[in-house]
């Protein structure tokens, strides 16, 4: 339903959430957490951006075979749940609200990350054309992803109950507001929907009700572990990131969102196009207003919130057409006071690049606000 006076500082609800503005910190992977484990870093990093109605943190790894890049996060291990409980108090004292992204990223991963050096798990063995980050004597470097087992069925129920864990130390531990299960960008979840990468000829492969059978029974087992209310997902019809395809994603997304409508969940977060890259893609044309009307007339009531590539008049024209939420990536490195800026019309900073991924406050906490060199 079209929202025409309505404004990205208004202040909304998503599920359990009650969220000062529409504007969204999207998650962003920034390779700062030696050993997996959250730092003080991380909290001053969080807590400059909290002035957003909703932050959603890097992807955060639900059990070590979900690891795929160097130094990223995961809520595992009891070090790593305390950590994260020291960035959850940090935002919330300055008046933000936090979720967690769970992450398992299947394929996209090398053997060095994988427990016992062990092959990544995929849906079937199918190598992605990608590569991962790993650190060479501190120093960034992008590696080709390894050669991934196929799945068996078997042990799937365990990775459903990993990400419910997951999502109860991020909640009734960590002090989450709330989990996004991250169902996006080629990863796992992704990886069984999309028949680029799922050929499997069992119950989890072939039609798309089978193919989105797994990604579905995460969702169910995710709310119940800590309320739907506090669950949202996220997903990429079309990007190609990390060699995610499949030849008709609208009949695909359509019946995913209409399953999703039955959960009640927060919000459903989508990726316009590719992720960080174009919103259109000629060789992949998708609907996306469709979508959110397959979502709603399916009973959906949960907020939507739209990503990828926005700036402030699109980000306004997407409200207005009935978006609840929107999420900025990239400007929210180099702007940690976006919000403002975008409320006072002023220039955004430039972000370094050299930085995005690995290292220390330099290119993460020190970035000038308005009025603040």
């Amino acid at each position: 339903m079209p929202h025409l006076k309505a404004t990205l500082f208004d202040p909304v609800t998503a599920g359990d959430l009650r969220l000062a503005n529409r504007i969204v910190m999207a998650p962003l992977t920034r390779n700062r957490a030696p050993d997996a484990v959250p730092t003080a870093l991380m909290a001053q990093y969080y807590t400059q951006r909290a002035s957003a109605g909703l932050l959603i943190t890097e992807a955060t790894a639900i059990s070590q075979q979900g690891q795929g890049y160097a130094d990223v996060p995961g809520l595992y291990a009891e070090e790593q749940v305390e950590a994260w409980k020291n960035v959850t108090q940090s935002v919330h004292a300055a008046g933000g609200k936090i979720v967690c992204q769970l992450w398992h990223v299947g394929r996209v991963s090398h053997t060095s990350l994988q427990p016992g050096g062990g092959k990544p798990v995929a849906p079937s063995a199918i190598t992605a054309k990608t590569k991962t980050v790993l650190l060479k004597s501190g120093v960034p470097e992008f590696v080709e992803t390894s050669e991934p087992r196929a799945l068996q069925a078997y042990e799937l129920p365990d990775i459903v109950h990993a990400y419910a864990a997951a999502a109860r130390n991020a909640v009734d531990t960590a002090g989450f507001d709330g989990v996004e299960i991250h169902g996006a960008n080629g990863y796992l979840l992704d990886q069984f929907l999309k028949s680029g990468s799922n050929q499997r000829r069992d119950d989890f492969g072939g039609s798309i009700e089978n193919r989105a059978r797994f990604p579905l029974e995460v969702v169910r087992a995710v709310t119940d572990a800590v309320g739907a209310g506090r669950v949202g997902i996220r997903l990429s019809p079309v990007t190609p990131a990390n060699d995610a395809f499949d030849p008709d994603p609208q009949p695909l997304f359509d019946y995913v969102v209409r399953e999703l409508a039955a959960y009640n969940l927060a919000y459903i977060h989508i990726i316009e196009g590719a992720t960080g890259g174009p919103r259109e893609l000629s060789d992949r044309p998708f609907d996306y207003t469709g979508l959110r009307r397959a979502y709603r007339a399916a009973g959906g009531r949960g907020a939507w919130m739209v990503n990828n590539s926005l700036d402030k008049p699109l980000a306004e024209q997407v409200v207005r057409e009935g978006a609840d939420l929107v999420a900025f990536g990239r400007p929210f490195i180099a702007n940690p006071d976006l919000v403002e800026r975008l409320r006072r019309n002023k220039p955004f900073n430039e972000g370094d690049r050299s930085t995005y991924y690995g290292g220390g406050a330099k290119g993460y906490t020190d970035y000038p606000t308005l009025g603040k060199p």
